[in-house]
């Protein structure tokens, strides 16, 4: 293993240079920039956030879901590359997918988000909903939801550094940036649950992951059935 500790900027490059990730080959969608101030405090936000499994069967804009990529992994500082929820070693295991069924300006399919550039790829043609509903034991969260969020992670981008320590890691920051999600979404209008319990290979087919991906969480997200 090599011993990177003494080279922390190097460290920070190789982790930007990770999260970035090779891109499929299919086109690359710019998302529209994300807002940086909002008129919901954080203490509110904090404050009003529930966990919702309920949701309208209305899309999501295109600029609702750049929001909410943005507060899960986003750039918030260009020079060192480091992203809106705090990882180990600024290292960036996680990598997360859409799984879209109404966005508008989105056909249905499942995208992959890429920091670098705040812009998505499509990955897979189609509305998936119905396939990650079944593999995650029938939540009804996720068949009725107009977008899933799927975190996933490349365990080895922080242990090749931490060790077996680095798993501890990788699942710490996947709650930083969950918690991210749930307070942007409650600042939106919006609501969305964190869901772990599902059949980690039937998400990883239905996605196509690749074999180093591990997925961890499923968030859906859009308005609340009130």
């Amino acid at each position: 293993m090599k011993k990177w500790g003494k080279f922390p900027g190097v460290m920070i490059f190789w982790g930007v240079l990770m999260m970035t990730g090779i891109s499929g080959g299919g086109e690359r969608i710019i998302l529209p920039s994300p807002g940086l101030r909002g008129e919901v405090s954080v203490e509110e936000a904090i404050l009003k956030r529930r966990s919702v499994r309920s949701f309208l069967d209305d899309a999501l804009s295109l600029g609702e879901l750049s929001q909410i990529l943005f507060s899960a992994q986003g750039i918030t500082e260009k020079n060192q590359g480091f992203l809106a929820a705090p990882s180990a070693g600024a290292l960036y295991p996680l990598v997360i997918y859409a799984v879209v069924g109404k966005v508008e300006e989105l056909t249905p399919g499942v995208y992959r988000y890429y920091p670098q550039g705040h812009a998505i790829e499509k990955v897979l043609e189609g509305d998936r909903r119905g396939e990650l509903y079944r593999a995650a034991l029938s939540q009804g969260a996720i068949r009725g939801a107009p977008v899933s969020l799927v975190f996933a992670a490349i365990y080895e981008r922080t242990t090749v550094k931490y060790g077996e320590r680095g798993i501890r890691y990788v699942h710490i920051e996947i709650g930083h940036a969950a918690q991210n999600v749930y307070l942007q979404a409650e600042a939106l209008g919006l609501g969305t649950v964190a869901i772990g319990a599902f059949y980690d290979e039937e998400v990883a087919r239905v996605l196509s992951l690749p074999p180093e991906e591990a997925p961890l969480y499923i968030m859906p997200v859009g308005k609340v059935r009130k």
